[in-house]
């Protein structure tokens, strides 16, 4: 019971981390897309925070899929 319960906890620790990088990624998102659309070279910078913010987000979501993996395995037996 207290594993399921911890679970969630992260699962829900995971999803909030993942919209706070979210919203820092769609500054520089933004950047990268007026860029495109001025046809200007996008700032190195941007596309450095955009690389970063997705990595972080790609490791957070596989984190959490494995956590719900397992609440999904504790929720079955």
């Amino acid at each position: 019971m207290f594993k399921k319960f911890k679970l969630k906890k992260q699962i829900k620790s995971f999803k909030n981390q993942i919209d706070i990088l979210e919203q820092k990624r769609a500054r520089s998102q933004a950047a990268l897309v007026d860029a495109l659309l001025t046809h200007k070279d996008p700032d190195d910078t941007d596309v450095d925070f955009f690389n970063q913010y997705t990595a972080k987000i790609n490791e957070i979501r596989k984190q959490m899929q494995e956590a719900e993996k397992l609440l999904a395995q504790s929720n079955g037996k």
